[in-house]
């Protein structure tokens, strides 16, 4: 009885100091509710935490370490150099500025569409250091031998003819005739019989008015294009302007290998006249670049020199200037006049006063005839030496 009552003493003992205890903590907590409600951002604490101290930890960062700067040996100091003299500056020469035209110069006439226009461009660096060559180009860029309701070549190629009188004519169009045929009565579609028919015509005439005028003309074939269609079609038609415009007494200039390759296939990139890989042709596949226009007048400048001769070298213009020097000594009175010389005939043996070439001297006369003598002359054929494969003598027997 007594232990059950001594137990019972200090259980009530421990629940009494418990409930001291927690009184005390409410006591603290209704003391913290003030000061917390002053400071709302900062966080609660905890019953331990108000019983034992918050403990306050230092936020860590992660800083990488740090190497001592390295000290950087310094180069040693060069001495100063003399002074040299400021560097000349040696400049390229410029190209020859293109060779001034002469008054008497032969005129090129280039006519067609929009390629002949830059096949006239072409042919203008070609002749650029010839001044005895002036190229004229009129050409109409949409224009052709089918749609002669919008430029009608028939009419208005006489007239530049007549204006410009021209030494050659250079012809290169088409590419804008695979359309219907209209004017004259026609209204074709392209492609069919009829349409060639009446093409060839129109070709031919159109050729005609050059070479009735005895003018000498160069009719410069289409090239390939970008478009298979446009390519099988343009085959055609080179084929047409080959057969009339040498029928009639006309040249014709093929320049299809020039733009295809070795397949005859069409290509953008290809061989300038200095053999140098460069664009041809335009990113359209119909146009021509500054190098294909040179390389097209390439074909026509060698048929154009042949015909126009001297008139079309570049020394033409020093030739005068030496004239010029030689005229310089003269009076002023025998400067134009001609210098005359005395005539020369071919026939005549003594041009300069001799009849025999410079240390010739006269073979004598042979005492006796030749073998080709005596077969001519007398028939007779001398023996063949002993010995030969010919000599049919017998041999005499030994003693």
């Amino acid at each position: 009885m007594n232990n059950q009552s001594h137990r019972m003493t200090r259980v009530a003992a421990a629940r009494a100091i418990a409930a001291a205890l927690l009184a005390l903590c409410f006591a603290f907590v209704g003391l913290a509710m003030p000061a917390e409600a002053q400071q709302p951002q900062q966080q609660r604490r905890t019953l331990l935490e108000m019983l034992f101290g918050r403990r306050v930890q230092e936020p860590y960062y992660y800083a990488p370490a740090q190497q001592a700067p390295r000290r950087m040996a310094r180069p040693p100091r060069k001495k100063a150099a003399p002074a040299s003299p400021p560097r000349q500056i040696v400049t390229q020469p410029d190209e020859p500025p293109p060779a001034e035209k002469l008054d008497t110069a032969q005129k090129i006439l280039v006519v067609g569409d929009f390629l002949a226009g830059g096949l006239g461009s072409g042919l203008d660096d070609a002749f650029s250091n010839s001044p005895g060559v002036v190229i004229d180009t009129r050409g109409n860029v949409a224009s052709g031998l089918v749609r002669q309701d919008y430029y009608n070549w028939p009419q208005q190629l006489p007239q530049m003819i007549d204006q410009v009188k021209p030494a050659i004519v250079v012809v290169m169009i088409g590419s804008n005739d695979r359309q219907q045929m209209i004017g004259d009565g026609l209204n074709e579609k392209f492609g069919t019989d009829a349409w060639y028919m009446a093409y060839e015509e129109r070709v031919q005439d159109f050729a005609k008015l050059v070479t009735d005028r005895h003018i000498p003309l160069l009719w410069v074939g289409l090239p390939s294009f970008g478009s298979d269609s446009m390519t099988a079609d343009v085959v055609k038609l080179n084929q047409i302007y080959q057969s009339k415009v040498t029928s009639i007494g006309g040249e014709f200039i093929n320049i299809w290998d020039g733009f295809t390759d070795e397949n005859g296939d069409f290509v953008i990139t290809g061989s300038d006249i200095n053999g140098q890989q460069v664009r041809l042709r335009t990113a359209d596949g119909i146009n021509m670049t500054a190098a294909g226009r040179r390389k097209v007048a390439f074909y026509v400048e060698k048929s154009a020199r042949r015909l126009l001769g001297d008139q079309a070298s570049p020394d033409i213009t020093r030739l005068d200037t030496d004239n010029a020097a030689i005229n310089a000594d003269l009076p002023p009175s025998e400067v134009n006049q001609p210098l005359r010389t005395q005539p020369i005939s071919l026939s005549d043996p003594n041009l300069d006063g001799g009849a025999e070439l410079l240390g010739a001297a006269i073979s004598p006369a042979p005492s006796t005839q030749s073998p080709r003598d005596l077969l001519v002359e007398k028939g007779e054929m001398a023996p063949a030496p002993a010995g030969r494969v010919d000599d049919y003598r017998l041999k005499r027997a030994a003693p």
